[in-house]
């Protein structure tokens, strides 16, 4: 049984297979697999004899109930024994996915006398003379503290606190892959604003920024908003801004490959959580001709009642016109479409509807809003936050870089400025002579991204009076064959 989802590596599964030693039998075991909707990723042969073959063959699938049914696939094939079945997301989690290494070796008991006691003391007393020196001697410099309450675990809900840990030791994992940056779960077992903010507050001494991380709308903006006014670093919710700075970058890339310009564009946003509502706020700072915001309210428009007050915000800022219809019907002639919301809101024939040379961010994980294979046959640019997906738009393009130039720039705050700063340095870094319909935002293993982004946010952290000029709008004359070639794409 074939499924209609997209497999994924984050559905991967090794299956340890014996089957008859005859020239036939591994084709039919990947024949099967393929016929079962999955993907082929690896065959290793483990062991041998004149009789048997035993093989690990490794797939991706959609979900798990989707790699039950290419295992039964499999067991009922002639001849073959389907002996052991790992998935390999769970494989590379167990034991977590981080750890603490010493930089120095105590190897003698003199380095050990400078390390620690009695050599420590000197240091201790110095950094109580001068406490902005635990900058400089201490971890603090390099370090910063992944926060959460597990209230919004990426599209899974409130998970609560010992669920997200493999999320948070996720994000401490990029954080030094990326950017060089020494990053640790802290997961709450509260999820009252008050004392959340109170307990960052008082480990704040040992971190030189903090990372708020899956903390449901609209507690994170408060919790925001209050660490910011209390703390002498920086606050950065990435579910916000990270979100936000790579949807801008990969927007400045994508109308530069449509010849369209943000001042002239309408755009319309699915979500108005912490996501939906910091893209919007971005969008609109960097000088967006118009957006409808859609949520559970509806379309939000002026006049609404009930709204609580980061949804008014919204509603006083956004849809010029007034539209209060349905999210299908807000895509009549819009030039963009975000997703930060649910799976499967919309169709093809939605798409279809969207304005000449259309743009659709369907961003919704693991499964976007709109299947993208159908999006892309109405619209110029598609991109989602899948990896098996061309155009992923992922956060990991900007949160280690913006640490990383706000630890280098020993910043107090993380500013608009920065934002505006690092999602340019993102857009550059493919390059105007590059884009193309299927790239408009670089690899996240693009090594060029992260030291960019840290430059272009010291930047703005060393100069925070200076503006950041809009991102260039070229059209069609400026990129006479990019423009040419952006047709949708099938």
């Amino acid at each position: 049984m074939a499924t209609t989802r997209l497999p994924s590596a984050g559905f991967s599964i090794t299956i340890r297979i014996a089957v008859p030693a005859d020239a036939s039998s591994i084709g039919r075991l990947t024949t099967s697999v393929g016929e079962a909707g999955a993907v082929v990723t690896a065959l290793d042969v483990v062991d041998s004899d004149p009789n048997c073959v035993i093989v690990d063959l490794t797939c991706d699938t959609a979900d798990s109930g989707h790699a039950g049914q290419v295992v039964d696939a499999l067991r009922v094939l002639d001849g073959v024994d389907v002996r052991k079945v790992s998935d390999r997301t769970f494989l590379l989690h167990l034991g977590g996915k981080i750890e603490v290494n010493s930089k120095v070796g105590l190897r003698t008991r003199d380095e050990l006398s400078r390390a620690y006691t009695p050599g420590v003391a000197r240091v201790c007393q110095a950094i109580a003379d001068n406490p902005a020196d635990a900058r400089r001697l201490t971890i603090k410099r390099n370090t910063v503290a992944v926060v959460s309450d597990g209230s919004a675990v990426l599209g899974l809900g409130n998970l609560g606190p010992a669920a997200s840990l493999p999320v948070m030791e996720g994000k401490a994992a990029l954080f030094k892959r990326f950017g060089g940056v020494d990053a640790w779960p802290v997961v709450l077992d509260t999820q009252d604003t008050d004392e959340i903010v109170a307990i960052v507050k008082a480990i704040a001494p040992a971190y030189g920024g903090i990372n708020l991380e899956d903390i449901a709308a609209p507690r994170c903006f408060e919790v925001e908003a209050r660490l910011r006014e209390a703390l002498d670093i920086p606050v950065f919710h990435d579910d916000q801004h990270g979100t936000a700075i790579c949807v801008l970058a990969a927007l400045t890339n994508a109308l530069r490959v449509v010849g369209k310009h943000l001042a002239d564009v309408r755009v319309v946003v699915s979500g108005a959580g912490a996501a939906g509502t910091a893209i919007m706020k971005l969008l609109l700072r960097q000088g967006v001709g118009d957006i409808i915001a859609y949520d559970r309210q509806g379309a939000l428009h002026r006049g609404q009642t009930g709204l609580n007050p980061a949804w008014q915000w919204l509603a006083e800022h956004t849809n010029r016109d007034g539209y209060s219809g349905d999210l299908p019907g807000a895509l009549a002639g819009a030039d963009v479409f975000i997703g930060v919301s649910a799976p499967n809101l919309l169709t093809g024939a939605d798409i279809a509807t969207m304005a000449k040379d259309a743009i659709v961010f369907a961003l919704a994980n693991p499964d976007p809003e709109v299947d993208p294979r159908e999006a892309r046959k109405h619209a110029a640019v598609v991109a989602t936050g899948r990896s098996d997906q061309p155009n992923q738009i992922n956060n990991v393009l900007a949160f280690p870089g913006v640490f990383r130039g706000m630890l280098d720039a020993h910043a107090e705050e993380f500013t608009e400025e920065m934002a505006l700063a690092a999602a340019q340095a993102i857009a550059d870094v493919v390059g105007v002579e590059k884009i193309n319909p299927t790239v408009i935002v670089p690899s996240v293993f693009d090594s060029r991204v992260a030291p960019a982004v840290a430059a272009a946010v010291r930047a703005a952290a060393q100069n925070p009076t200076r503006t950041p000029a809009p991102a260039a709008d070229p059209g069609p004359a400026d990129l006479p064959e990019i423009a040419a070639n952006a047709s949708a794409t099938p």
